[in-house]
């Protein structure tokens, strides 16, 4: 490499992020953005922003001066295939075990950036270049088409109401069906309640219960076709809905405590084709985690999002406890690549499904479709395809699939 740069640019959500640019020796450049989430948990890598009155403190000037100054003079002249190398020297450079002093959002712009710029330099396609040996198909899709919980304004209870696609042929035929769904239930939802927000391309709708939501998913799945090709998934956020002074989650309007919560997801599991339930505890709560497992049993996704935030170390501890089968991957969660594969690599080992998912405040970045598809992982969660920065993902992966059985 001969310069690392980088620059603060705006995600999907007005809010500012960083861009890194790598460029190598021989003249190759590469380009990385990276994404926030909006419900984080407190084990996430640091986000660095430069507080005072810009943007509301969320500026990223700092972070990318930071790419510009200390990454740019500690990395340069490193080969941009030595990703380990690479990453190793940043988390080293930072010093911290949450990377506090440089942020996992500066860090990871850099990472992804090399990545890119060495499968360049190779002339090799990105999904390619991180697993050569790949032989895997597609992931398939999950989307949240409903939206509630702290961040909506539609009332349910819950932060995302997913619907998870399986059994089609094709990659482009689980789009295509996904895109059908989601058109249908909008329609249905405003005749039911008239115009309502979007969050992030998912519907807000005034709806009154899960057991709503779940019913008019359904309904459209059933009406399009594609009934035999769905269920249904719940991201529940819960660390949001929890009261640390009384021990219980706000639910259906009262607090229920975790065996109360425990018996409202199975008897959900019960009526419903539920089969993918993500953060269902406070993200400390390992024995609830455990507990729900045995008693819904390993034919439902209990998913570790805030849980494990990406994080080998808290990945160890859920393995140890049996609590979980699926892990979310959020590549700016731990703020490497390589750190990201060793999680999804540990995961694996284990009997865990992997999840590879975006974030609430995107960008239009597409690497973790290539991340996804090179990884073999059993689903992606990119939300509803009506968004650019969700779908520049979607339509990535739709060339990968058309690359594969070319």
């Amino acid at each position: 490499m001969v310069s690392v740069t980088g620059r603060e640019i705006l995600n999907a959500r007005g809010k500012p992020t960083v861009e890194a640019t790598v460029i190598t020796e021989n003249g190759i450049k590469a380009i990385a953005s990276v994404p926030s989430g909006t419900s984080r948990g407190k084990y996430e890598a640091h986000e660095l922003y430069d507080g005072g009155t810009r943007y509301r403190g969320y500026g990223t000037k700092k972070a990318a001066q930071n790419i510009s100054t200390v990454i740019n003079k500690a990395i340069c002249g490193m080969d941009v295939t030595d990703q380990q190398g690479i990453d190793q020297k940043m988390i080293d450079l930072d010093g911290t075990n949450n990377k506090e002093v440089l942020g996992g959002n500066t860090i990871l712009a850099v990472s992804v950036a090399v990545c890119r710029a060495a499968a360049l330099s190779q002339g090799k396609e990105l999904y390619h270049y991180i697993a050569p040996n790949h032989s895997k198909g597609l992931p398939d899709v999950i989307a949240t088409v409903i939206a509630g919980g702290e961040f909506s304004t539609s009332g349910l209870e819950f932060e995302d109401y997913l619907l998870l696609l399986n059994g089609f042929d094709t990659f482009a035929q689980q789009v295509e069906a996904l895109a059908d769904m989601r058109y249908r239930l909008e329609k249905l939802l405003v005749g039911k309640y008239g115009m309502f927000p979007e969050d992030g391309g998912a519907l807000a709708p005034p709806l009154k219960s899960t057991a709503e939501a779940f019913e008019c998913m359904l309904q459209v799945a059933r009406e399009s076709g594609y009934a035999e090709h769905v269920t249904l998934g719940l991201d529940v956020a819960a660390s949001e809905l929890y009261n640390k002074e009384t021990g219980c989650y706000k639910v259906c309007g009262r607090e229920m405590d975790k065996h109360e919560l425990i018996a409202y997801y199975v008897s959900l599991a019960k009526s419903f084709p539920l089969t993918y339930i993500e953060d269902p505890f406070d993200q400390d709560d390992f024995d609830s985690y455990t507990e729900l497992k045995k008693k819904l049993g390993d034919g439902i996704q209990i998913v570790g999002d805030d849980l494990f935030v990406t994080n080998i170390e808290r990945l160890k501890t859920g393995i140890e406890n049996n609590c979980a089968n699926t892990l979310l991957l959020k590549m700016n969660q731990i703020g490497t690549v390589t750190e990201t594969v060793e999680a999804c690599a540990l995961a694996e080992e284990n009997g865990y499904d992997v999840t590879v998912s975006l974030r609430s405040g995107e960008t239009t970045d597409d690497f973790i479709a290539d991340l996804a598809a090179a990884l073999g992982t059993r689903q992606i969660k990119l939300g509803s395809p009506v968004r650019a920065e969700r779908n520049v993902k979607y339509n990535r992966l739709l060339k990968i699939a058309d690359d594969m059985h070319a």
